[in-house]
């Protein structure tokens, strides 16, 4: 099980998903992609995007934003690049969040929608937004969670290991907890559907 979330296994498979992600995806972001507008509005500054996938965001950013784009899946962020490499004031890096090149306290805002399912160490991510945001900075996470329900918790992480292996994500991840165990103390918790789907906004203390 470890291999499975190795920094190096994820990337193949997100750079193999990439061929079809967007189509495989469609009727998902039917209904999924309206949270995406509602995330925007929180950016203000000088912003980050974590786990930029294909710039499935992109389009909702005003033109005049200062935004820095990241992936680890050089296959992911091609498809962004390709599709956006004409909007304004985006720059577009290929990087991992469990260990950026950014200066401490270089953003005022970082983003990441459905990211922190797929970052092999999520603490360690979370902990490295932590350090690049400014101090009463805000971090804005769009994330599906395994439910609190116990019969349904219990099947997510049976199926888990399957959907790590094809694609590459968890859909089990306790990502409120892994918020605590980096060091945030701050923060708020919308419930968007049942309790699949959380929006965390952090207000990063210091």
């Amino acid at each position: 099980m470890k291999e499975i979330y190795s920094i190096e296994v994820i990337r193949h498979r997100y750079n193999r998903y990439s061929k079809f992600y967007d189509v495989f995806e469609a009727p998902m972001e039917m209904f999924l992609g309206k949270w995406r507008r509602e995330l925007i509005k929180y950016s203000s500054g000088k912003v980050l995007e974590v786990g930029v996938g294909t710039g499935k965001n992109i389009e909702y950013y005003p033109n005049d934003i200062d935004l820095t784009a990241i992936d680890f899946s050089e296959g992911m962020l091609s498809k962004a690049i390709k599709k956006y490499k004409r909007k304004p004031n985006v720059k577009f890096i290929q990087m991992d969040i469990q260990a950026t090149d950014f200066e401490t306290d270089t953003f005022d805002t970082v983003i990441a929608s459905y990211v922190f399912c797929s970052v092999p160490d999520p603490v360690t991510g979370l902990k490295e937004i932590k350090r690049i945001c400014k101090n009463d900075g805000k971090i804005i996470l769009l994330e599906h969670v395994r439910s609190d329900n116990k019969l349904i918790g219990l099947s997510m992480d049976l199926l888990n290991p399957l959907i790590v292996g094809l694609f590459g994500f968890n859909i089990n991840r306790d990502t409120e907890n892994n918020i605590v165990n980096s060091g945030f103390d701050s923060y708020q918790v919308r419930y968007l559907w049942y309790d699949f789907l959380r929006m965390f906004i952090i207000n990063n203390k210091k």
